[in-house]
């Protein structure tokens, strides 16, 4: 296996945080998306490292092991546990039956002094490759929503690795929220089962609703009018309009639950948050005469009390 620079791939140095990976995966992800780039095989295949990079520097885990062993992090356990360590030296020819291990742990060694694992993973004049099985990678994967569509569920296909996946997408998923696709990441070795899928979605809010979980928030104009005498007002929900009573002499930033009519609760049926309302006082412009001449009787009846 040839040694890839997961780094080179993203384009950032081993000193990079997490933040700094997930922001250039982003970024070239979109830019190599199969999507966006149909029939390009170069765009593929680099939308396919691109997730490759990302998902072992993305893992803490997984990084510290690739660090350490390069292409072989995959089998990081094992080296451990046979007390391989990859920054004492070592040679290999690459040819059977003759590797010089002298380098290894400070001694001299015949072949035969090494474990089954390292002759399968480095080859010997005995034995061909090992048979064990791997598991997969796991592949991971953004998806683009407005607020909308998250609000109902439905079924949508995204492309992951060149290939169509049609998934379900339960009602109320959040920005940033990860689901597993079990079985839809790289392919095991040796008969080794798949990884999985890891998909995040992003949620655009274009409405006039402001989320927090399954709640939902929004301003309301309330006329002087209504304010002052009370009365019913039509406000918007996200499944439309309802009627609502409005008190007399109702103040300017008044806050009003509206119970059930938030955002649906995730994989919970016919449940769903609150929507809560603040009233901004809005005040009456281009006055007629008539209409100033009233406000100024009003206001000397006012200033008598």
């Amino acid at each position: 296996m040839d040694y890839i620079d997961y780094y080179k791939i993203l384009g950032i140095t081993k000193s990079a945080t997490e933040a700094d990976i997930k922001k250039a995966y982003r970024k070239l992800a979109r830019k190599h998306h199969p999507d966006l780039n149909p029939n390009d095989k170069e765009a593929e295949k680099k939308f396919k490292e691109i997730n490759e990079a990302n998902e072992v520097l993305s893992n803490p885990e997984n990084r510290k092991k690739y660090d350490k062993y390069g292409k072989d992090w995959q089998h990081a356990d094992e080296f451990e546990k046979a007390g391989y360590n990859p920054n004492q030296q070592q040679r290999y020819s690459g040819q059977q039956g003759s590797q010089d291990f002298s380098g290894f742990g400070g001694g001299n060694f015949s072949e035969s002094d090494f474990s089954d694992f390292f002759n399968s993973m480095y080859g010997s004049g005995r034995s061909s490759r090992s048979q064990s099985k791997y598991r997969g990678q796991d592949f991971n994967a953004e998806l683009q929503l407005d607020l909308v569509s998250a609000y109902t569920t439905h079924k949508q296909s995204l492309t992951v690795n060149g290939k169509n996946i049609r998934i379900t997408i339960p009602a109320g998923v959040e920005n940033g929220q990860i689901i597993k696709i079990p079985g839809h990441g790289g392919p095991g070795a040796n008969g080794g089962p798949n990884g999985d899928l890891y998909i995040t979605f992003l949620i655009e809010n274009n409405s006039v609703f402001k989320r927090e979980g399954n709640n939902l928030y929004a301003d309301v104009d309330l006329d002087l009018y209504t304010a002052i005498l009370g009365g019913e007002i039509n406000v918007n929900t996200f499944d439309g309009k309802v009627k609502i009573k409005v008190p007399a002499e109702t103040q300017t930033g008044t806050k009003v639950k509206l119970k059930g009519k938030g955002f649906p609760m995730y994989k919970k049926e016919n449940q769903f948050g609150d929507l809560f309302i603040t009233y901004k006082l809005k005040t009456p412009t281009k006055l007629s005469e008539k209409e100033k001449d009233l406000f100024k009787e009003l206001s000397k009846i006012r200033n008598h009390e």
